[in-house]
């Protein structure tokens, strides 16, 4: 499970960097990146209809990128449930030893004791 967590990691980078790509090659309001490759000539700088285009990558891009997030988010829950459940089991058969060599187990580390000599009052 945790090589499909880190592979759908990899996918959702890929897709990032893919996206801000599409995005700074669409015009703007100010001719944005696509003016950069000589666009100073024409309207756009691949061709005519690259508006339109541009426009539906960058829709399905970012639903792709919200999928890929709502993935993410539900694998790496249930990883971290799995890791839980086996520490939790581990710390079990840990404490079934100890019972069972007839140790006493360690004493509650909460409460604190003071310092000896720092009674707190000078």
């Amino acid at each position: 499970m945790t090589f499909l967590l880190y592979l759908c990691i990899v996918i959702f980078i890929i897709v990032c960097l893919l996206l801000m790509l599409v995005i700074l090659i669409q015009k703007g309001r100010g001719g944005g990146l696509s003016s950069a490759f000589g666009g100073a000539g024409g309207n756009t700088a691949f061709g005519s209809k690259t508006g339109d285009v541009l426009t539906w990558a960058t829709s399905v891009i970012f639903g792709i990128f919200l999928l890929l997030a709502v993935a993410l988010n539900l694998l790496a829950n249930h990883v971290h449930e799995q890791r839980l459940a086996a520490q939790g089991m581990a710390t079990q058969r840990q404490q079934l030893a100890d019972d069972a060599a007839g140790q006493a187990p360690p004493p509650d580390s909460g409460a604190q004791t003071p310092a000896p000599g720092n009674s707190g009052s000078e």
